[in-house]
């Protein structure tokens, strides 16, 4: 019996890759669902005795999560305490003034990847676990940019914002059948999502040189730091109780 499963998703690389590491712990089984498998974390996880399957699946493509999200839930242990599901993959792109939205393809991919995908494994979690005698929880990594309006991620800040939402939905419908969502802002963390908004123009993306200064002046918190300290507020009596927050409230 295990004392819990986790299921996470983008997890080959940033902070995914980091929160799978952090999750290979005694008493714990993991599923990751990536666009590429970690031949690494297979080695960790089996030197550490920790069950682990890796799913490789694109996200970005609707149907494919589906059916992934099915295949996973419907194949996973009835009999443990604490089901934990980590909805991370995510992305940034397209990064353009809103006037220059103009590639459907790119806008569909960043919602199906960022919102989508989380919409059809919450639900297959959530029916999935229903009426077990077991901790459920679910973390949505979002952003401030849901919260905070940023020229030039117009489909970034509405996908989060839709994230944010989506949570409250969900706690709103669940929450009195003892679900635990939160809906959580990791901070500014060193990964190659950063790589990716340092590597805009300045006329898409007019707020470059700050993200290029938090680099260069190592202001960005690492993803293992940010990979424990989320695990962390998972394990906290009161994690739930704000289901709108920002690792950064928490020491």
């Amino acid at each position: 019996m295990s004392q819990t499963i986790a299921i996470l998703t983008g997890a080959s690389r940033g902070l995914g890759a980091a929160l799978a590491r952090a999750l290979l712990a005694p008493g714990t089984q993991l599923v990751t669902l990536a666009r590429r498998t970690d031949d690494e974390l297979t080695a960790l996880a089996s030197a550490q005795g920790v069950k682990l399957e890796q799913i490789s699946v694109d996200l970005a493509d609707a149907n494919a999560a589906a059916q992934v999200a099915e295949r996973v839930c419907a194949a996973l242990p009835r009999d443990a305490a604490r089901y934990l599901l980590i909805n991370n993959a995510g992305t940034v792109n397209p990064v353009a003034n809103a006037s220059g939205l103009t590639d459907p393809a790119a806008i569909g991919a960043a919602f199906a990847l960022n919102v989508t995908s989380v919409m059809l494994l919450t639900a297959r979690f959530l029916a999935t676990t229903q009426g077990l005698a077991a901790k459920r929880q679910i973390v949505n990594i979002s952003s401030g940019a849901g919260r905070q309006p940023t020229a030039g991620w117009a489909v970034y800040c509405a996908t989060k914002a839709a994230l944010d939402m989506y949570t409250r939905v969900v706690n709103a419908e669940h929450r009195e059948h003892g679900v635990q969502a939160v809906s959580l802002a990791p901070g500014v963390v060193d990964t190659g999502m950063q790589e990716t908004i340092r590597s805009s123009g300045v006329e898409s993306f007019p707020g470059l040189a700050r993200f290029q200064d938090l680099k260069t002046s190592g202001k960005l918190a690492s993803p293992a730091d940010v990979a424990q300290r989320i695990l962390a507020l998972t394990e906290r009596d009161d994690f739930g109780q704000t289901e709108i927050d920002d690792i950064r409230n928490y020491a």
